[in-house]
């Protein structure tokens, strides 16, 4: 049976809650937005460890860093333009710079969001993360892939920063596909080209694979999860296999995930690279799906991409 669309912060605050049941070690600490970023599951089942700070991202870093020091897995969550933006100097001092078992979920990235508008749309969390020492980047699929990316980054030591989706997300893995943090999966094969994507762009990377087959372009989807530490090997794999390369990200594509995957190509195996992502531009208020299409983040754009690199690459 086909599950329907969810969530991802619905499998974070569901895994959240199952893990901090059992391991007492895990806390909590919000900045009054736990209901929305669904942190709110774990205060139901274990409020003994769960705080909130009110409206003041900083000091949610600085307690949870706190926390951490004493030997404490302290979670921290709001939406990420607020998490990211807002707390950044404590995040890089207090978090990164002590190497501290501190998390970061961020809920309603990306134009997604929808309604909520420039302000609350994030897109340049990827970029501002994953510059920093010791920071890992994580941006599950789907709402299965959430709940196992949660329960890794909950048992992995060190600072991370996780991204997970306020629209409802089409469910494109299940139980059995595997999750590692740092080792992205191949979803579909295909020898001409390889997209290369993360969160939401992957289901439109799956469609548009199934359009190219149409014209007889045979595409390999990549789910890359892990936006840091990237899965270079992977990356070079499918450079070598396909001959180029096509990403696609719910980003600006400064600093993003096609940025990342560009640096890894230039220093090991040079082939055409066309991003798919947000050009230089806040959001603004719209559905996700009027949002996603203005920005020209849809199937239809990585089919537009895709064919031009295969240019290239004949050329």
């Amino acid at each position: 049976m086909t599950m329907k669309p969810t969530p991802t912060r619905d499998g974070f605050g569901e895994e959240l809650a199952a893990v901090g049941k059992v391991n007492k070690k895990i806390v909590v600490v919000t900045a009054d937005l736990e209901d929305a970023t669904r942190a709110e599951y774990f205060k139901k089942e274990s409020a003994d460890r769960f705080f909130s700070v009110g409206i003041a991202e900083q000091d949610m870093i600085g307690m949870a860093a706190g926390l951490a020091s004493e030997g404490f897995v302290a979670v921290t969550n709001s939406f990420a333009a607020f998490l990211t933006n807002r707390a950044y100097d404590q995040i890089r001092m207090d978090v990164c710079y002590n190497n501290l078992n501190v998390k970061l979920m961020a809920s309603h990235a990306g134009v997604t969001v929808g309604e909520d508008g420039a302000s609350a749309q994030c897109l340049e969390d990827f970029a501002i993360m994953r510059v920093l020492p010791n920071m890992k980047v994580v941006c599950p699929v789907d709402y299965i892939e959430a709940r196992k990316a949660t329960r890794a980054i909950l048992e992995e030591e060190g600072p991370f920063y996780a991204r997970f989706s306020r629209a409802p997300l089409p469910v494109v893995t299940d139980e059995n596909s595997p999750f590692i943090i740092g080792k992205a999966n191949i979803l579909r094969e295909g020898k001409d080209v390889t997209v290369i994507a993360c969160g939401v762009m992957v289901a439109e990377a799956l469609n548009a694979a199934d359009e190219l087959a149409k014209d007889d372009i045979s595409v390999r989807v990549v789910n890359m999860h892990t936006i840091k530490p990237l899965d270079v090997n992977m990356i070079v794999k499918c450079a070598q296999d396909t001959g180029a390369i096509v990403t696609a990200e719910e980003h600006q594509l400064a600093g993003g995930l096609g940025s990342a995957i560009a640096e890894v190509l230039v220093q090991n195996t040079p082939v055409p690279v066309e991003m798919v992502g947000v050009h230089n531009s806040f959001g603004q208020t719209g559905t996700p799906e009027q949002l996603l299409s203005h920005y020209k983040l849809k199937a239809v754009d990585i089919v537009a991409a895709v064919k031009m690199v295969v240019k290239r690459k004949k050329a």
